[in-house]
């Protein structure tokens, strides 16, 4: 059975035999919601690839700490994959960070397409933006991770441009596209992008921008996927092609 784990804000200074403390929300939910008891066993991570196994020593109201055992420092992994989700409606936007995290996607970034349904602006942009960052750091914890994924503030079409540029290789999903992904190279290491459209659809301005920027039009199969699954089938055919899932 795995272990339950917690994400802390620093690992600096753990080894074997020393005690680590949580504090705040994360103690909170565990000590008061999942009824952390003395003995258990846990694992604690950084989020940077840092992570502590070993015993609670103690409990409290909103703290308890933790007795470690081991400690273990993965690399970050390589290549790391960047998704630009496109705003979904309703709830999807969180489905979609979800299975990104848990597939293993090292960045996310919300993206305002001109067809998308949802609006982020003012106090709900605000929110918005928390709830994809919690919704990573719960799926992170569920699937082990030891490296949290990044959720960027909300970028335009016109920001993308850099970061598709930047990168190793960039696709964008298109439905209309004659490109298969599996027809292209991937590459062992750097940076890999895809890019996720809106219900809508990518409009024409959009799809011409990216190209211009080094996106590959692609599509998946066939089948026409949500925009909040989309996503995770195609960072799976990617990851199935690289060392990480080697």
């Amino acid at each position: 059975m795995s272990l339950p784990v917690h994400l802390v804000e620093s690992l600096d200074g753990a080894v074997p035999g020393s005690l680590v403390e949580v504090t705040g929300d994360e103690a909170h939910h565990a000590v008061a919601v999942r009824r952390l008891r003395e003995g258990e066993q846990v694992v604690l991570t950084d989020g940077r690839g840092t992570s502590a196994a070993g015993s609670v020593a103690s409990t409290g109201k909103r703290v308890f700490s933790v007795a470690v055992a081991s400690v273990s420092h993965d690399p970050r992994p390589d290549p790391a994959i960047t998704v630009v989700q496109a705003l979904p409606k309703g709830d999807r936007g969180e489905l979609a960070v979800e299975v990104l995290t848990e597939v293993g996607v090292d960045r996310i970034v919300p993206w305002a397409a001109s067809r998308s349904v949802a609006v982020w602006k003012g106090e709900r942009a605000t929110k918005s933006h928390a709830r994809w960052q919690a919704t990573a750091r719960e799926a992170a914890k569920q699937s082990r991770r030891s490296w949290l994924p990044t959720v960027t503030p909300l970028m335009s079409t016109s920001a993308l441009g850099p970061l598709v540029a930047e990168a190793d290789l960039a696709v964008v999903l298109h439905e209309d596209a004659t490109l298969p992904l599996g027809a292209l190279e991937v590459p062992e290491a750097g940076r890999i992008v895809v890019v996720v459209g809106p219900e809508g659809g990518i409009s024409p301005e959009e799809l011409a921008a990216l190209a211009d920027a080094g996106a590959h039009p692609v599509r998946l199969g066939a089948e026409v996927l949500r925009t909040s699954t989309a996503g995770v089938v195609a960072v799976a055919a990617l990851l199935a092609r690289t060392s990480r899932w080697a």
